[in-house]
Parts: C-alpha cells; structure tokens; sequence
C-alpha cells in the first residue's frame, strides 16, 4: 500500500493485522524504531489538538522526527504549487500527513510525492480516527466482526470512514442523520432517518459535532434545529444493546450532541479513542513505511 487517503486503500487482512500491531504497541509503546533517524512531515491547514498530539508523540516514539508544518508557515500559502510541494518534501521525509480542507490537495500530494501520503482529516475522510475507533471497539468487546455501530448526528467525514472501514472489518454501521445532513450510500452502511430506530440492538452508539469549524451563524443555528433530536442522551442510549458503550471523536460540545452525564459517564470509551490514535497512527505508519 502506498497511500491511506480514505481507507479504503486496505484490505480486510491488512486492518486485522494492523489493529492486532496497535494493541501491541499500546502494551510496549517504545518497541519499535522504525523511524529512527527519519522525519515525517505534518502539513497542518487546520486547527488540531488530537490528531497533532497523537501523530507527534507516536512518531517520537517510533524513534523519529516529527515535521510540523502550519500551512501559513509553507510556500503553498504564497502561490507555490502543491506538486512542487509533494517534490520538495518527499526528499526529505519518510511520510507526508496533510489535514487539510480539501481533498483534491491530499490527492495532488500523493500523485506526485515519492514517499507515502497519509489522510490527517479533509472533508471527505478521517480515516486514522477510524483506525482508532475500530481498536477501541476490539479492545471493548474482543471482536469486530459482527458488532453493531449506530452514528446518529451530521453526515461527516468520519461517519463517511466509519462506512469504509467499518464495513472492512465486519462491523455493521448504520448512519441516522437529517436528510439535509445525510451522507451518500457508501460502504456497507445504512443510511436511517430515524435515531431510535438506527440505534436499536447497537453494541455503540457514536455521534460528532453538528458545526464545523467555519460554520456561519445562520447555518449553525438551522444545523442545531435540524440535528436536535438526535441528541445522545439517556433515552436514546436506553434503546440500545444493556451492554452499549458510547463514542465521540472530539472535541464535544457537552448539550449539544452528547450530554455531559454520557461524556463523562462509565459508558463512554471516548479517552480510550482519543489515546488509540497514537497507538493505531504508529501501526499505520509501519504499513506506510516499513
């Protein structure tokens, strides 16, 4: 594999073995040095706590450098092209990640850069959040294959990956959003109107932001309206499996999406997700790399 720019680049064999690696290297976090003496560039157009923290820590422990690259700090900010870019890093990193705004930029970087290229989140995809929510439900539950996973809320980039890979690794995922906010029909998804009924039997329910980090004013306040009543609070986590557990990518608006009983609640494996991405970044970084 050379690229990971929507997850669907992996195999069913490739994503078992690459979360099986992730839990390894959760328990021995400093037991590889693949990156040692090498850099890794991270092109940040967007803001970012978890996905920043988590690529930097796991490249230093894979014994690396991380290149941290804020797109006002690059070229591409005063006109220069994103293929001339690709070519310049590519000579001096093992990797380029890039979270960026747009699809079409990640695309271009991995058309001509020589090294692979990695999805840090655009607006179509965040497939490393998928990496490690997947990890998170195996280390829940044991398994994956035949779980259950309800996303109820705004049809984004991550219920999008949560498809793709979910659908990979035998999980079954079924989306319930507005129609005005539903994602096309991809993966092995179902798509649902309503959040009861998405989430009856479901072994985790998951939900996101209703905003995104430039909404204007008018269309926050309709995006709030519309996405209301699929708030995750108790009466809809009571329609659920007993056993079900709640995830959210982060951050969260406590009242808004989720509560802040569920947030913080001991059914929730939010933290767990949030620490699985340095652990499930590394493994990928191996695929990519090693």
């Amino acid at each position: 594999m050379t690229h990971l720019l929507t997850g669907a680049e992996l195999s069913g064999e490739q994503l078992e073995a690459l979360l099986a690696r992730a839990i390894e290297l959760k328990a021995l976090p400093r037991s590889s040095d693949l990156l040692r003496r090498r850099s890794v560039a991270l092109i940040f157009e967007l803001p970012s706590t978890r996905t920043r923290v988590s690529f930097e820590a796991g490249i230093v422990e894979l014994g690396g450098h991380p290149m941290v690259l804020r797109a006002d700090e690059l070229q591409l900010s005063r006109g220069e092209s994103v293929r001339d870019t690709a070519h310049v890093l590519s000579r001096h990193a093992a990797a380029i990640g890039a979270r960026s705004g747009s699809d079409e930029l990640l695309a271009e970087l991995a058309r001509h850069a020589t090294v692979p290229v990695f999805n840090m989140l655009t607006p179509g995809h965040h497939p490393c959040q998928a990496l490690a929510d997947l990890m998170t439900l195996r280390e829940a539950f044991g398994r994956l294959a035949g779980l259950r996973l309800a996303y109820v809320g705004d049809g984004n980039n991550v219920a999008r990956s949560l498809a793709v890979l979910g659908e990979l690794a035998g999980v079954q995922v079924t989306i319930a959003s507005p129609a005005e906010y539903r994602i096309e029909p991809v993966g092995g998804a179902v798509l649902r109107d309503d959040p009861i009924e998405a989430v009856q039997g479901a072994d985790a329910i998951y939900t996101d932001v209703w905003l995104s980090m430039a909404e204007d004013p008018v269309s926050a306040q309709e995006r709030r309206v519309a996405l209301a009543p699929y708030r995750i609070d108790q009466d809809l986590l009571a329609h659920a499996a007993p056993h079900a557990v709640v995830m959210h990518c982060l951050p969260a608006h406590p009242g808004e999406e989720i509560t802040e009983e569920l947030l913080y609640g001991d059914r929730q494996l939010i933290w767990d997700q949030a620490e699985n991405r340095r652990h499930a970044q590394k493994a990928l970084l191996e695929l990519l790399v090693g």
